[in-house]
């Protein structure tokens, strides 16, 4: 069973990669800093497509 313990945060962070690696499969920059921009971007694209598919959901009482 201890092989179970972190798991789950084991495969969304695998899951966020694969999504990630859907963008551009490499780093096309060669400068550090570009490298950081590009992935900030990168992630940014993520989230945006992220909350567009995402659904809104209101409490009804």
């Amino acid at each position: 069973m201890e092989a179970l313990v972190g798991y789950h945060a084991r495969s969304r962070i695998e899951a966020r990669m694969r999504c990630l690696k859907a963008f551009g499969e490499r780093i096309a920059s060669r400068d550090p800093d570009r490298q950081t921009a590009e992935i900030h971007i990168r992630v940014a694209l993520m989230n945006r497509s992220n909350a567009l598919g995402s659904a809104e959901i209101e409490r009804v009482a």
